[in-house]
């Protein structure tokens, strides 16, 4: 995979991981819990997270070991293929604690595009 298909998939990444930062920033945990189509809209964004970083070549993901990889894709994993099931706990904790890290990180490896 080249370094440009690399940087399309951890743009959709960012782009994921700040909707998310973006839609929560002023939720309060009993607001997610009551607020289905907040929950299952913020679940979509994990699952695009995790469909991304499944795309990025293992040359990128070799390059970047502060991101985790396996948890990413593997959260992606039950999303997808164990929807009936999905934990709204763990998508709340996702959501506040690991992804502001996450954007972090993906800030830094995503080339600033001229305006």
């Amino acid at each position: 995979m080249s370094h440009r298909d690399d940087t399309l998939y951890l743009g959709h990444m960012f782009d994921a991981g700040r909707w998310i930062q973006q839609r929560l920033v002023a939720v309060t945990k009993d607001q997610f819990d009551s607020n289905m189509d907040l929950r299952l809209a913020v679940t979509h964004q994990l699952q695009v997270i995790g469909e991304a970083a499944r795309c990025v070549s293992e040359t990128a993901r070799q390059a970047s070991p502060g991101i985790p990889w396996r948890l990413i894709t593997g959260m992606r994993h039950r999303i997808v293929h164990d929807y009936v099931n999905v934990d709204f706990e763990t998508v709340w904790s996702t959501a506040t604690q690991d992804i502001p890290p996450l954007v972090a990180e993906l800030a830094k490896l995503i080339p600033i595009e001229p305006s």
